[in-house]
């Protein structure tokens, strides 16, 4: 009866969560959460489930640490949720440059909004709005202001990336009036319930990665499992990108020319680098391709650079968004000129009401878009192209023709950097190839002359040139998951392999180690490379003691590095937005990533028992093993998420349609977790038909929330 109980609320919850976000598209998201979320049932329900889960626990007499943690960071999660919900408060204050303002809009769980003191005084000294350098996208909004209490008065300030915390209350950058003399600041006041959902959270961290190395788990004895040799997994995945055909080829620099041009150096993102690397990451992000057309990267960016005028015809730029497409009538590759019908800027409208607070997907999609053009206006205009070294008192700086040169710069090298430009662009629509190389020649001597100490060694070039060479990542990731399914057949040659494949990833990191001067550890790109070396080399070692761990390694590594190589082919070649400039936000989408290709193969596994019964068994343990780090990574992803949007605007958690879904595939997919205690789960060819429909769910989180539901959270 106490488990009928528990699993009917269970479900409950589940399906009302779902319904939810059905109902929030079509009422809208205040209907939702005062009479959904905030509702007075819906907490209870939460409630009753957290009593049945423990008298459950304490029925079955449960004794694993690992399992009374990791149940155990649940409860205290809901209840650091429940202190929120009854401790907190959270509203908005509007502030006037000039105005002193104590008090702020409280929002209620109805929607309606009554007046909130603060323990402070706040005055809005000056209210900015930063840029890229070179354009028009917006960079930050700054509120400057001025905190007074009867005690003392403090200048402070608050933005996308910077919140301000005073007696317990923390003060984010929300938008701004459309006269840039106003800022509106979002309140929050959790005294309870931050500290105990973080306790929960990283108890819940702990216990899931306990879960997956502890002896006593189902996961270590499922990698002891000698009868997964025989497991037979037909999974084939292939890819194809499409090219454009083109009625008539752009103008381009000859190959070796481009190639010439891609040695020089020049600084960019803050360190000085072969252009060839600026070239490679422009491609990537307008592309989404190495080369566009048979075109290297190098001529991409010379022929929008010399023959702009031809380039702007081609459908090179990427659109990924399909409902950016629909709305604008795109295609998925168009020009330049595409976005400028009867010279009107077709993004303008849509940047415009992004700026005034409508900020859901399409809008940061948009702006999204917004920022690959950039990149190529600001080529026109030569402002990335810092190509020129200067020494003043101030020290060495690199210059573009686009930059303001120091007065005290003699007045040649002024001619020159305006002039090197022009006169290479005009010899390169002449045809005069020879007069471009020669001219390249010459910046490369000037470089020399006078770039000093701050040009990379010949070490650090040749590594620079030997990884944009060979596109590393996206082969291994090839290779290992390719090998992933070999290895079930060729033990010996598969270790051949793996050890083959650890060797080529050293040698990545080595030569990211030696471009960049430091250890590769310092962004998300780089985590998942070290993260995958570490796999991969953890399997090596102990491959003598459970051979699946090779299959295992593959498979771990493989993921790693597909998550890596769908990172770079949109490179930060620009700022990213603010709030999106953090390391947590790597690490969470990075760590959801896993767990999607992880459950996307317990699917196939699925699929291929439904389809060969007879293989059903082998292949439910197979499941499992992909199962329990996929929940783990999920879990871990999911809170990790959680603690960068509190960090971010102020709350942890906000029941917006992308996170209730990736919650319901949490709590689903749990279920496969507890087959010991549900006897339907136990016969093969019943778990396996969960699973294939608990791909759904999968679905729904990942594609169903962005075409269909939509919501404000579109960045996981």
């Amino acid at each position: 009866m106490l488990k009928r109980l528990l699993i009917f609320v269970y479900s409950v919850l589940v399906v009302t969560m779902a319904i939810a976000t059905i109902v929030e598209k079509y009422q809208g998201t205040a209907f939702t959460q005062s009479h959904i979320y905030a509702s007075w049932w819906f907490t209870v329900l939460w409630a009753v489930l957290t009593a049945l889960g423990i008298a459950w626990i304490v029925r079955r007499r449960m004794r694993k640490a690992y399992l009374l943690t990791l149940h155990l960071s649940f409860v205290v999660i809901l209840a650091g949720a429940l202190l929120t919900r009854l401790t907190s408060r959270s509203g908005m204050m509007h502030l006037r440059e000039g105005m002193e303002v104590s008090h702020y809009e409280q929002w209620g769980d109805d929607g309606s909004t009554t007046p909130g003191k603060l323990p402070f005084s706040i005055r809005l000294e000056r209210f900015d709005i930063t840029y890229h350098e070179g354009t028009s996208s917006v960079s930050d909004y700054v509120s400057h202001i001025k905190v007074a209490t009867p005690a003392d008065t403090m200048q402070a300030i608050v933005s996308m990336n910077n919140i301000f915390t005073r007696k317990g209350v923390r003060l984010y950058q929300n938008s701004f009036d459309t006269d840039g003399k106003g800022s509106f600041l979002t309140v929050s006041i959790d005294p309870w319930g931050i500290a105990v959902n973080y306790l929960g959270y990283a108890l819940l961290f702990i216990s899931l990665i306990w879960m997956l190395i502890t002896p006593q788990g189902t996961f270590r004895k499922l990698l002891s499992d000698k009868r997964l040799f025989s497991t037979v997994l037909l999974v084939l995945l292939s890819i194809g990108y499409g090219t454009p055909k083109l009625s008539a080829a752009p103008r381009v620099l000859p190959e070796t020319t481009a190639e010439q041009f891609g040695r020089l150096h020049m600084l960019y993102n803050g360190r000085i680098c072969q252009l060839q690397t600026y070239a490679l990451d422009f491609t990537k992000k307008i592309c989404g391709k190495r080369s566009y057309n048979g075109y290297s990267a190098e001529q991409v960016l010379t022929g929008f650079i010399f023959y702009h005028a031809d380039w702007s015809h081609e459908p090179l730029v990427k659109v990924k968004s399909g409902a950016v497409r629909e709305r604008l009538g795109l295609g998925k590759n168009v020009s330049v000129d595409d976005f400028f019908g009867n010279g009107d800027y077709i993004l303008g409208p849509l940047l415009q009401e992004y700026y005034q607070g409508q900020q859901d997907k399409l809008h940061k999609d948009v702006l999204e878009l917004d920022d690959k053009l950039q990149l190529i206006f600001e080529l026109r205009q030569e402002v990335p192209l810092k190509l020129f070294p200067y020494s003043s008192k101030e020290g060495l700086k690199w210059y573009s023709p686009a930059d303001k040169l120091p007065p005290e710069m003699e007045e040649s090298r002024q001619q020159y950097i305006h002039a090197i430009m022009p006169l290479l662009r005009d010899a390169a629509k002449a045809g005069h190839d020879n007069v471009v190389a020669e001219g390249i020649g010459k910046m490369q001597g000037y470089q020399k002359r006078y770039g000093g100490t701050s040009l990379p060694s010949q070490v650090r070039t040749w590594a620079e040139r030997t990884y944009n060479g060979v596109p590393f990542t996206t082969l291994l990731f090839m290779l290992n998951l390719g090998m992933a399914i070999v290895s079930l057949f060729a033990g010996r040659l598969s270790r051949i392999v793996l050890v083959v494949s650890a060797l080529l990833q050293t040698l990545v990191l080595a030569l990211r180690w030696i471009i960049s001067g430091n250890a590769p550890m310092s962004n998300g790109y780089e985590t998942m490379l070290l993260m995958a070396w570490i796999a991969t080399w953890l399997a090596i070692a102990m491959a003598r003691r459970a051979r699946i761990m090779v299959t295992f390694g593959f498979l771990t590594s493989g993921f790693f590095l597909l998550v890596s190589h769908l990172g770079q082919l949109n490179p930060q070649i620009s700022h990213l937005m603010p709030v999106l400039n953090s390391p947590l936000l790597s690490i969470h989408v990075s760590i959801i990533m896993l767990a999607y290709t992880l459950l996307c193969m317990t699917f196939a596994c699925g699929v291929t028992a439904l389809l060969r019964p007879q293989k059903a068994l082998y292949l439910q343990r197979l499941s499992m093993l992909f199962l329990y780090p996929s929940l783990s990574a999920l879990g871990i992803g999911i809170f990790t998420g959680a603690i960068w949007a509190n960090i971010s605007w102020g709350t942890y958690w906000s029941w917006d349609p992308k996170e209730t879904w990736a919650l319901i595939t949490l709590m689903t997919y749990a279920v496969a977790a507890h087959r010991h205690t549900l006897s339907s789960l136990q016969r093969a060819r019943t778990y396996h038909l969960f699973m294939v429909l608990a791909f759904l769910t999968l679905l729904m989180t990942y594609f169903g929330v962005n075409y269909f539901l939509g919501g404000m959270h579109s960045y996981a």
